[in-house]
């Protein structure tokens, strides 16, 4: 009997065609809500943020030096001699103006003086004597306008600074308060439920009888979760019994955005996920042509986005990383963004047959010539999690690639990238 509503793919699907569904089929589910400028790192942005004042708002210094009118002055070799007028701190406004032949003391951020059209910078000059009365040797090879940044420079009033779908990071916190803004329009945090199916688990910290194994999943499954943002709430185990995974299934379902599991989403006699939620709703994709991670199922439960990671380690992390990721940040609002990668050498040799795209572990180091190379972990099992730990990111092996030979260009996507 057919377990799930619509065809599920019975071929491996690749990698790219599964993101491309991803952003076909889903959208943002949280809504907005205001958050403090101080709480809103990692959130994302739910409105576009406007400009109400000039950045700066008006001509202002953009070093400490000395201030002069460029044109009407007669150089005296490679130096302008110039009476000096006053001293214009930050936060000041000098009162009059300045003319030809004159010069004030000037400050990082201090507004421009009428009359001043260059700033020279302060190493740059000598000053007979700074006091009012005294004079400055400037040089009279400056471009007029030199070291002087414009009302508007950073931004203008009115313009669109930050676009809905941001991921925000310190600068667009610091650039929102820069416009003024208090507070932003965030989306609420994305309520993922998290659970391990599988009676060979047990929990750290409590007696392991033989033939059992610590869970790992669901704590780098978290920690995954939780560098994303999401608010995670955590199920545990489940035992690998179909009734206790159905009512598990349906209850998260009713209370969160999305729900995901690590095991039980293979074709095992006990794995029963795949079926169950195949039973409470669709699974859309399963079986990705991928190494490591084969096993995933992507779908809904009711209309609860799903998805149902590999039971073994390294699997359940690579997947989530190129897959989970991807569908959290979407399922959150944020904008789509390519997964950051870069080009390193091969520090290895290695063979594989055509038709299944691999991630291989690799750790980098710095080659003789300065560029990165990458050096492959020994073992490809998808049980050893100690290669996660020792490997800087992955190698993206194509489909139809067979040979990577040492000193081929290899393209590497950084765990740093990856995990945030």
């Amino acid at each position: 009997m057919d377990c799930f509503a619509g065809p599920a793919p019975t071929a491996p699907l690749p990698l790219d065609e599964a993101l491309a569904r991803v952003q076909r089929t889903y959208g943002a589910v949280t809504e907005p809500e205001e958050v403090p400028l101080r709480a809103a790192l990692g959130r994302i942005l739910a409105e576009p943020v406007t400009a109400t004042v000039n950045v700066p708002p008006v001509a202002v210094s953009a070093m400490d030096g000395w201030g002069f009118r460029m044109a009407g002055n007669d150089p005296a070799g490679d130096h302008l001699r110039l009476s000096v007028v006053g001293r214009v701190p930050a936060g000041t406004v000098f009162p009059g103006t300045v003319g030809p032949g004159e010069a004030v003391r000037i400050f990082t951020g201090a507004p421009i003086p009428v009359g001043v059209d260059t700033v020279a910078m302060q190493e740059d000059c000598r000053a007979e004597d700074g006091s009012k009365g005294g004079t400055v040797l400037v040089p009279a090879t400056l471009e007029r306008g030199a070291n002087i940044r414009d009302a508007g420079e950073d931004m203008t009033a009115g313009s669109v600074v930050l676009t809905p779908g941001l991921r925000l990071r310190a600068q667009e916190i610091g650039l929102a308060a820069a416009v003024g803004r208090s507070s932003l329009s965030v989306r609420k945090r994305l309520r993922v439920v998290l659970f391990s199916t599988g009676d060979e688990l047990r929990e750290p910290g409590t007696d392991k009888p033989d033939g059992t194994i610590y869970d790992a999943n669901r704590y780098t499954l978290a920690a995954q979760l939780d560098a994303l943002g999401a608010e995670v709430r955590d199920l545990g185990i489940l035992p690998d019994k179909p009734d206790v995974t159905r009512a598990a299934l349906a209850d998260a379902a009713a209370t969160a955005d999305l729900v995901v599991t690590s095991g039980g989403a293979s074709v095992g006699e006990e794995d029963h996920v795949k079926a169950v939620v195949g039973e409470l709703g669709s699974v859309d994709l399963w079986k990705l042509a991928l190494k490591p991670g084969k096993p995933l199922a992507l779908g809904r439960i009711g209309t609860t986005p799903f998805l149902g990671l590999p039971g073994n380690p390294v699997s359940a992390m690579v997947t989530f990383m190129l897959v989970g990721r991807p569908l959290v940040l979407r399922l959150s609002g944020a904008e789509s963004a390519p997964t950051p990668r870069c080009l390193v050498v091969a520090g290895f040799e290695f063979r594989k047959k055509p038709g299944r795209r691999e991630f291989l572990r690799a750790r980098l180091a710095t080659g003789p010539d300065g560029r990165p190379v990458a050096h492959k972990f020994p073992s490809d099992s998808s049980g050893v999690l100690t290669s996660m730990v020792e490997a800087d990111g992955l190698v993206d092996m194509p489909a139809d690639a067979t040979t990577i030979r040492e000193g081929d260009m290899v393209e590497f996507l950084p765990f740093t990238g990856l995990f945030a």
